[in-house]
């Protein structure tokens, strides 16, 4: 299997290395989290893209330090019967932060203006109209003082089909392929459409857009996570001395003797 593409000068970035700047940028997201816990801040972060652009493997960078508790990512399945017959975006509003939180949206409310348009799945005049009131709705969510940041992942026609082809050969990667991967690259030049479309309409001053090259993966992230960083202004807290309290004797007993004959799993590593 031909190996991720490497960088346009011919470099490539060591998985050390890329470690390295991993751990100093998830650092810096602990310190972020602990500022936004502290100021009360409510921000919501969308990941868009093309299928296989590298959205899961991003957030999970982003995700893989800090608590679920305050970074929580939202991946909704097509919706219900039911939510079908709601105002559009009111599913989504139901996952939005609460003071102290940041919410990442793997994939949001702009399914309608990609895979619902291309596919049919939506009518002319419902794609339209988000269009039109997507930036109206976002300038209401940044007024009330949401933090929403939108980034789209780009990836290549060329590694789009070199990751798929490996989702098909790779068992712990099949899963990956939705029903609508295949379809999404006979209509390649469909989805671009539908994402100038959707750039032109919705990249507003209160809530631009941000294009994140995805061919390298590894740069990707660390990329996106260190633009993330910079876009809210935050602070290193002081943290209070921490001190383990030693074991306390009182009500001492055996507590290792009263496991005995309790069902163990098997130790076959």
């Amino acid at each position: 299997m031909k190996k991720e593409q490497d960088r346009a000068d011919g470099t490539k970035l060591e998985r050390k290395e890329y470690e390295k700047e991993l751990r100093k940028l998830q650092a810096e997201l602990c310190h972020l989290q602990a500022w936004v816990k502290h100021k009360g801040l409510r921000i919501m972060v969308v990941f868009e893209g093309r299928d296989g652009a590298g959205k899961g493997g991003t957030i999970r960078a982003i995700t893989e330090r800090v608590s679920p508790r305050v970074f929580r990512t939202v991946a909704l399945p097509a919706p219900t019967d039911r939510e079908k017959t709601q105002m559009y975006i009111q599913r989504y509003m139901a996952y939005f932060p609460a003071a102290g939180e940041i919410i990442i949206f793997d994939r949001s409310w702009y399914n309608r203006a990609g895979v619902e348009h291309v596919m049919g799945f939506c009518t002319r005049e419902q794609y339209e109209g988000f269009l039109e009131h997507a930036p109206i709705a976002e300038g209401y969510f940044t007024r009330a003082g949401i933090i929403l940041v939108k980034y789209w992942l780009e990836v290549s026609n060329k590694e789009q089909e070199r990751r798929f082809e490996a989702r098909v050969e790779d068992p712990l990667r099949q899963w990956k392929l939705s029903p609508m991967d295949l379809p999404s690259r006979k209509k390649w030049y469909e989805y671009s459409r539908a994402r100038d479309r959707m750039l032109k309409a919705t990249d507003t001053k209160h809530a631009p857009w941000y294009i994140v090259r995805s061919d390298d993966k590894k740069r990707a992230r660390l990329n996106c996570i260190s633009h993330l960083l910079s876009l809210i202004p935050y602070k290193k807290l002081p943290r209070e001395k921490i001190e383990i309290p030693k074991r306390s004797h009182k009500h001492k007993y055996d507590d290792e003797a009263t496991l005995k004959g309790r069902r163990f799993i098997p130790e076959p590593y």
